[in-house]
């Protein structure tokens, strides 16, 4: 094997090397941690459900920083998927959305132990495949007025998704998003039991 054969094969996984790395760094970034500190709240991770998303954020009765937890989480993943296409196309992308979600779930920052991925899995989507975000949001927003239920909702919207991508002629995307919803149903492991037993907390409950 010549070596004019090789370098273009080293070159591309370490492409996709740097897709990740990018995916991963961004989709690791705690808004809910950084929003709620320098607000002078402390740490998130101590109160509600300890999680570092915008559902519990929403548990300090702070709207506005609750929205713009939601908002950094999403942006996040979108940013991930947009600066990987422009640099390296729509595959790359994909890797990169990948990537981006298990870093919010897995972020270096906080020990591994990060957010649960709803934000983040709109986020990528945005970036992805748009129409496909939108229908996840209407499907969300449906659930959550009627039920107040917001894991449930990011259940049911998530679960829908892949079959979206699949419809909207999207098969890789499809596929992609089929493991993010299997992360998604993993980190929601806990909010399952509840829902089972009906002692999952609701949207703007505290405690």
């Amino acid at each position: 094997m010549t070596d004019s054969a090789i370098v273009p094969e080293a070159t591309i996984w370490v492409t996709i090397l740097l897709a990740w790395v990018v995916g991963y760094l961004l989709g690791s970034i705690p808004f809910g941690v950084i929003l709620t500190r320098m607000a002078g709240l402390g740490d998130v991770r101590k109160i509600g459900s300890g999680n570092i998303g915008a559902t519990n954020v929403l548990r300090t009765g702070r709207k506005g920083l609750a929205a713009a937890t939601l908002l950094g989480d999403a942006l996040k993943g979108t940013a991930a998927v947009l600066i990987a296409y422009a640099l390296w196309g729509e595959q790359l992308a994909t890797i990169a959305a990948l990537a981006a979600f298990i870093g919010h779930l897995f972020p270096i920052w906080l020990k591994f132990k990060g957010g649960k991925g709803v934000a983040t899995f709109i986020g990528v989507l945005i970036g992805l495949k748009p129409l496909a975000a939108l229908i996840f949001a209407a499907v969300w927003l449906g659930l959550a007025f009627t039920t107040r239920y917001s894991s449930l909702s990011a259940l049911v919207a998530s679960a829908a998704t892949p079959v979206v991508l699949w419809l909207l002629g999207e098969p890789s995307m499809a596929g992609m998003a089929v493991i993010l919803v299997a992360l998604l149903w993993f980190k929601h492991y806990e909010n399952i039991s509840r829902l089972l037993a009906g002692t999952e907390g609701k949207i703007g409950q505290k405690g």
